[in-house]
């Protein structure tokens, strides 16, 4: 049988965290955005690597890579060779992904706190009316458990 790896501190750690409060979108979020900042380096690093002419220095490189995940595209610095192009199309798409999520992350949050807050203020519409429900439902069993105790009514 095959041992699993060793995993590093951060694995155990995020381990942890998911398992006492649940993966919630604003740790997600967080996670892809650290995913993000080091993907930054690490492409900025390859840019100058790959394509020295064009990207002087790591900085360059690194800011070319910022400018392209975050969609903004200054145009200023473009990678000339093919594998640096490839690299481009991985930050542009990776980019749109990472704003996706974070708008779902915000939207998620902002979804799931408007029935609570409703629910908190005593607005809540469908919890009024499943309270007004549950009090019939009571009246119905009392009177039951009346008639069926021979305490009743009998025509």
């Amino acid at each position: 049988m095959d041992t699993p790896p060793e995993r590093s501190r951060v694995e155990r750690y995020v381990e942890r965290r998911v398992q006492r409060h649940g993966l919630r979108p604003r740790l997600a979020a967080g996670i892809i955005a650290a995913g993000w900042l080091i993907a930054i380096v690490a492409f900025g690093i390859a840019e100058h690597l790959i394509d020295p002419n064009t990207f002087e220095s790591v900085w360059l490189g690194m800011w070319w890579a910022t400018q392209t995940v975050t969609t903004v595209g200054y145009g200023d610095v473009v990678p000339d060779d093919a594998a640096g192009q490839v690299i481009a199309s991985v930050l542009m798409i990776g980019g749109l992904s990472l704003f996706a999520v974070i708008t779902g992350v915000i939207t998620s949050a902002f979804v799931a706190r408007a029935p609570a807050d409703r629910q908190a203020s005593g607005a809540d519409p469908t919890a009024r009316r499943l309270d007004e429900i549950m009090a019939e439902l009571e009246a119905v069993r009392t009177e039951l458990t009346r008639l069926s105790d021979g305490r009743g009514d009998r025509p």
